[in-house]
């Protein structure tokens, strides 16, 4: 894939605070930014078109994510020039033994991206978009672009991704990482089964591209493989017509299992391109108010949207429904005013011990009753609740964990509390994990995008039949361990 930014004349050493690095001290295991800093011999950095950074901001800003929970300080930050760069201090690190782990947009809950005393990789100078025409069937990208950007890039031809989270300012490595779940998952796949090839620099330091027909191992243990092999510096996406205008429904329920029945429905029939749900409290502040969100998309991509025949049979409400036609650019970005007042409040910047589980369809009104029993306003804070389905049969990727069911229901709580209440945080987090514990017990699993406290023994067990799968990759690809730690797998 192209490389970007273009490649320049090899710098003899890294830019650091205005000074120049040029090595590393395996003794104190730091960078040196001059050759008489000691006396002791250095290990000579290779030359890079991009820099490393040393100073304060950079380390600091890099050892915080959006969750603003775990702090992991590195002792370096590597802004790449090139794929080049990142092949060329992988191996640099796997030399030395020191851990790397790649960054896109920090958006991890529980420090996931971060590592102690290591390198952390910045991926969003890896941006590009491949052309892309009218008859494309897929598009090229760096992992450090951002859905938004694939998304203008694809609809000026009329084409777009199957499947977006609800975020759409997320780097496409960091969500295929992860899985990359959304209200379309129930027709067209998590974002990790909508790709045809991979660009990634193994934990040796290899560039390889991989695909479901050419180093397949790596291209399975990569998908949904949280870091654990290699990174991910570019994707072949699939693509898809897509629509000028979309029908977007609120439709609101009173009964839980109503609400999850109703729902099923829909995603089993194929009735909507898209299907999620909230649920709000009431005013007593018991969680019971349930609205359906679903969306169907206009021509090209659909018939022109037929409200009687979308809701017929449907349990909800009629005198709440509420109804708009949305631009299809305006529909995935519908997040984004909301975004922009919370940052002005400043509540972007609170802590997030957010809890992402995937519930048994056959259990979920019973499990998702006694977790919202659970939660009160207070402990929410101004974050929001989802609950949505998915169906097993469109979901292909082996380390995208799901229950052993024909249908999963996502429940979301996306809390939201002041970073300095540490007493609050830590008590969320346990509350997080006795969730866990409840649905786990009931064949349930963990959507880990959320902060849940894993160790390694519930790692092995969250991956069940697919561990030996990433054990046996990571022996092979990064056989001395030293991506992403943050994450505790191994």
């Amino acid at each position: 894939m192209p490389r970007t930014p273009s490649r320049r004349t090899a710098l003899q050493g890294l830019a650091v605070a205005g000074a120049a690095v040029v090595g590393f001290d395996p003794f104190t295991r730091s960078w040196a930014a001059t050759a008489t800093a000691t006396d002791r011999p250095l290990a000579g950095l290779p030359p890079l078109d991009g820099s490393v950074h040393t100073d304060d901001a950079s380390r600091t800003a890099a050892a915080d994510d959006f969750g603003h929970i775990v702090h992991r300080r590195p002792v370096a930050v590597l802004r790449p020039g090139s794929v080049r760069d990142i092949v060329a201090m992988v191996r640099f690190c796997n030399r030395h033994g020191i851990s790397v782990a790649p960054r896109g947009q920090g958006h991890a809950t529980q420090g996931q991206a971060q590592v102690d005393g290591g390198l952390v990789i910045e991926t969003t100078p890896l941006a590009s978009i491949g052309p892309v025409g009218p008859r494309s069937t897929t598009v090229t990208v760096g992992a450090g672009a951002r859905w938004s950007e694939v998304a203008r890039a694809t609809l000026a031809h009329g084409l777009t991704p199957p499947t977006f989270t609800d975020y759409l300012e997320l780097s496409v490595g960091g969500t295929l990482s992860v899985g990359g779940i959304g209200g379309q998952t129930h027709q067209q796949g998590a974002q990790v089964d909508n790709v045809s090839e991979l660009q990634v620099v193994t934990g040796a330091g290899d560039l390889v591209r991989c695909s479901p027909t050419r180093h397949r191992d790596l291209f399975l243990a990569v998908l949904a493989g949280l870091g654990q092999c290699a990174i991910i510096v570019g994707a072949t996406l699939r693509l898809v017509p897509a629509p000028e205008t979309v029908r977007h429904y609120l439709l609101p329920y009173d009964d839980l299992r109503t609400f999850l029945e109703d729902q099923r429905l829909l995603v089993e029939e194929g009735r909507f391109d898209y299907v999620e749900g909230q649920v709000n409290p009431d005013a007593e502040g018991a969680f019971r108010g349930y609205v359906l969100e679903a969306v169907a998309y206009g021509p090209p991509a659909g018939p022109a949207p037929d409200d009687a025949a979308l809701l017929r049979g449907l349990r909800h409400d009629p005198a709440g429904v509420q109804t708009s036609d949305l631009g299809y650019y305006d529909f995935l970005d519908r997040l984004a005013a909301g975004v922009a007042a919370l940052k002005e409040a400043g509540l972007w910047a609170f802590a997030h011990p957010w809890l992402n589980l995937l519930l048994p369809g056959r259990s979920a009104a019973a499990l998702a009753e006694s977790l919202l029993d659970d939660l009160t306003p207070a402990d929410l804070g101004p974050g929001v609740v989802l609950l949505y389905p998915v169906l097993r049969e469109n979901l292909h990727t082996p380390l995208l964990r799901t229950p052993d069911d024909p249908v999963s229901y996502l429940l979301a709580v996306l809390r939201t509390t002041p970073p300095d209440d540490t007493a609050t945080v830590d008590r969320l987090l346990a509350a997080n994990r006795a969730a866990y514990d409840t649905v786990h017990a009931a064949g349930g699993t963990h959507y880990p995008v959320g902060s849940v406290p894993f160790g390694a023994a519930d790692w092995r067990e969250h991956f069940g039949p697919a561990w030996r799968r990433l054990a046996t990759a990571r022996h092979t690809y990064d056989p001395r361990g030293i991506l992403v730690p943050g994450q505790g797998i191994f």
